[in-house]
Parts: structure tokens; sequence; C-alpha cells
């Protein structure tokens, strides 16, 4: 996620154009061309037969552009399950769970077998698909699954089609829905979120936001300083470097992962037997990539080449007992033995079935299609100069071996058209609490300490041991000032952290969150 966030005089006399707009109704209908909006009534209905009573949804209208309220409008789904007691009732605790490209009206329903009773009593939870996402006027480029594989690693031989690849979804995303485009971006969802509030009659909102949703969840403070309230940003985006940069921040903190892995694993040699040292368990592995790159491994019934295992074991090194068992099995693989999925021992979980209602007509391509809008539109900072690209894979790749040419590879947001704004600069003195796991796979540590500098009038919760993407709910140390902040507004007086339970420390306990693609 990358961007340098500039040109503030622009950004600066669009926010004082639209934020009036947006304000409780206090001038008159004919001063305020977004009355059409601030003053829906939602038609509740119940979201599913196959849901509970209580899971309520709706679709408003929201503007395509907010310069233009007169013009195209687009759907917007939302949800809610009302709070348990009305006597300590105190608003709206609005939800996102990620991406970019991650829908979020289930959210209320998944929450609401997370959050602790307390915050249940006080908090409507809102949930609510990003405008292009999931089933809100949902984007579509008819990508075919090669086009959607975006994990390049670099060499001069296949980077022409790497840029090919690239340039191909940029034109069909154009060719399909280019009218559309540069206003599916956070700036856009965030005042959509400020309708939410106008429509829910809340003079403010509180927020819990995961992953991209603590980017969506800054920006609302920046731009609605005066209707945040109480603001959970959990596994924290750099909002410095959203967009380019927060993909490249993966190799960054991937490596220290790594060598924590291996070291983790060298001193378990006598389970997984790769390797009595650090450097031997490195070597291992780097073994298999080597020796997929001559010829692709059978893992299952999936050929994977030493590019597809960099790409997909990258995260699962922050996980080390998951890593360690994963390349025990590639091993296997590579040795010509039975690995644990051919001897039927793997016990995959079943994915809950998505009610029908959810998944209509939203397109297959939706969350690649999503993505890519957001994060080429949101920020004008994308390089154009093809070379640029190349040279900073090759540069990358000798600092960060693992994945350093894949995260700075070419993408398609080199040849997307232009977001209708400048991004948004995030400093601001609003109060929020920023919760960050110390081996966090999608937003690194260092991504955490980014959020904690933009938001200056935040505290951050630190886990240290902390392993895995997404905090609160998880049954976590940092749960508890969470919840008093929720339910007592009370922030810590400076900045905490707390020690991950020793299990914590060597698996994951996940939330099922999308993450960063």
């Amino acid at each position: 996620m990358r961007s340098s966030r500039i040109a503030t005089v622009l950004a600066a006399s669009v926010v004082a154009t639209l934020v009036p707009a947006l304000a409780p109704a206090t001038a008159s209908a004919a001063a305020n061309p977004l009355d059409q909006y601030l003053k829906q009534k939602p038609a509740w209905h119940r979201c599913d037969r196959e849901m509970p009573a209580s899971f309520q949804c709706a679709t408003i209208k929201v503007p395509l552009d907010y310069r233009r309220p007169d013009g195209k409008k687009l759907d917007l789904a939302i949800s809610r399950i009302k709070a348990t007691s009305t006597s300590e009732r105190r608003g709206v605790l609005l939800l996102n769970p990620g991406g970019p490209g991650g829908p979020g009206l289930d959210m209320p329903l998944m929450m609401a077998t997370e959050l602790p009773k307390s915050v249940k009593a006080k908090y409507d939870l809102i949930g609510f698909d990003p405008r292009g996402i999931g089933t809100s006027s949902p984007v579509g480029c008819g990508l075919t699954d090669d086009d959607q594989q975006w994990e390049q690693g670099y060499t001069d031989k296949t980077f022409a089609e790497d840029v090919k690849r690239a340039r191909t979804v940029a034109e069909k995303c154009d060719a399909k829905q280019g009218a559309k485009l540069p206003h599916i971006t956070s700036r856009n969802t965030v005042r959509d979120m400020d309708v939410i509030r106008a429509v829910l009659g809340e003079k403010k909102i509180s927020y819990l936001g995961y992953s991209y949703g603590t980017y969506l969840g800054a920006l609302y403070t920046q731009m609605f300083p005066r209707r945040s309230d109480r603001i959970i940003l959990d596994s924290a985006v750099d909002p410095a470097r959203a967009w380019r940069g927060m993909i490249q921040i993966w190799a960054e903190g991937t490596e220290p992962a790594f060598k924590r892995w291996t070291e983790w694993t060298a001193e378990r040699n006598s389970t997984y037997k790769l390797g009595k040292t650090p450097e031997a368990v490195r070597k291992t592995f780097y073994d298999l990539v080597a020796q997929a790159d001559k010829k692709p491994i059978d893992l299952d019934g999936t050929l994977l080449n030493g590019e597809a295992i960099r790409a997909g074991s990258r995260a699962t090194f922050f996980s080390v007992r998951d890593a360690a068992e994963s390349i025990v099995e590639l091993k296997k693989a590579a040795e010509g033995r039975p690995t644990a999925g051919e001897r039927g021992e793997r016990k995959d979980s079943t994915p809950t079935p998505v009610p029908p209602s959810f998944a209509a007509a939203v397109p297959d391509d939706n969350g690649t299609a999503g993505f890519w809008s957001v994060v080429c539109a949101d920020t004008r900072n994308w390089p154009r100069d093809i070379e640029q690209y190349r040279s900073d894979a090759i540069n990358n790749k000798a600092k960060y071996p693992l994945y350093g040419d894949i995260g700075s590879n070419i993408t398609p947001c080199a040849f997307w058209k232009k977001g209708s704004e400048p991004a948004t600069t995030v400093n601001n003195k609003v109060g929020a609490l920023i919760l960050q796991n110390e081996w966090d796979s999608q937003t690194p540590f260092a991504s955490g300490q980014g959020m904690r500098r933009a938001m200056k009038g935040a505290k951050m919760v630190t886990v240290v041991g902390g392993v895995g993407h997404g905090i609160y709910g998880t049954k976590s140390c940092a749960d508890k000032t969470a919840t008093t902040y929720l339910t007592t507004g009370k922030l810590p007086v400076r900045d905490v952290t707390c020690k991950a339970a020793p299990a914590a420390r060597e698996r994951v306990n996940p939330l099922p969150l999308p993450t960063l693609r």
C-alpha cells in the first residue's frame, strides 16, 4: 500500500467543500445538495433466512462523485445487530474487516461472537460493503485467473510478460469500469461512512477497523475529526506508505521473521530435521527454491516453482510452527515421499457457506478488481516509468531475498488512470487506540509504528511476541485495553506493551479477515 500523500492545498480545498455538505442539517435543503443522501430512511429487513433475525440489512444510496451529488448513484449495502441493552446503549460501532477488496456486510454477525458482552450492550454493530465491493455496486473487470496472478518474481527473461499482464489488467478494468474507477477510492469510502453515520441518526461514530480498515479509520479522523468518537485501529497500515510502500514493506518485515523462524526451527531439529543451525535451515529452504526453479515440485497436485514457494510461504514464516510443518511437507514432496495431504491427514477447515443473498451478482474477480481500483486510484504516486520497477525489483531482491523483487515488481497501477483527487495526509491529534502484534505478516510492526507517528493523539498497544494479523477478538493481552476504551472512553496514559501467551508466539490464532492482497 503506497503513497506519500501530497497536494495539500488541493486536498484541503476539496475537504472544505465537502465537510460542510456532510454536516448535520442546519442549513436549508437548497444549501446542502447532500440532503437527499443524509436524510434516507433505511428499510431494514432480515439479511437472509439462514441467518438470525437480529441480523438486519438495508441498502442506501451514495453519490458516485461527491462533487456531483446529483449525478450517478451507487448502492451501498449496510447491516446491523442492535445493542443488547437500551439503557446502556451509547451509539454505533462501525466495523471494517480490511482489504482493499474485502466485503464487510457480515462483520456484525462475525464480531457478535468475538466481542465482550459489555461492548455489545453499548453499541449497535454496523457492517457495510465498501463502494465497489461485495453487494455495493460491485466492480468487475473480467479478469482471468492468470490476470490475477500478480505476485511475480523478477527475472530479465520474464519481465516483459509481467509488464504485459499488468497492462492487460489496467486496460480490462478501464474498458469495463472506466467511468466508475476514479471514484472507487478510500476517501470516497470514508465519505460513505459519514453518510452511514447521518442515516443512522448519529452525531458521532465509533469504529473498529482491521488492516486496510485502519487506513479508513485514520482517514475518517482526518476528514471528520469532530464526528470521530472511539476509534480502534487493529493491525495498522502506515498511512505514509499507502500503497506501493505497503506492498514493499512485506519484504522488509519478512526477513526478520524468516531469521526468527530459522533460529526456532534449528532448536527443534530433532522434530523437524530441517537443519541443526539457523544457517542450515536457511540453506534447506533456499535449496528447495532452487530445486523448484529447475523443475517444479508437485505438492499434493499443485506444481510449485521457486517463485511460488517464496510468495506462498512469505506470510507463513511469521507463524514459526506452521512454517516448520509446511516446509517439512514441501521437503517430503521434493524428495518424492508421501505428504500429509496425500495420506489424508490434513484437516482443512470448510468455509462457512455464503448465503445466496450475499453472493448475488458479485463478479468472480471482484476482490482483485476492487483491490486494484482502490490502491491505484487512491494516490497519484505510482511510478509510470517501467524501468523504475525493474530497477527497484533488482535492488530489493538483493536487500530482501525472500520477497523483495516480488513486492517491487510492476503492477497494474503503472498503467491506471488517475483517481478523482490526490491522497490525504494523515496527521492529527484525534484520540484513537492502535493495536499491533510484533509478528504481523500483513501489516508488519514498522507499519503500526508509522500509524502511531501519524496519529499523534492515539495510544498504541504492542503485543510483544504476538503472531498474526488481527488482534481484538483473539483473546489477546490487548483485549482488556481495547474493551476499556470502547466502554469507558479512557485511553492509556501512554503507549502500552504486553506479552503474548507462550503458545500464541508460535502459531496464529486468526480472525477470518481478508488480507492485503
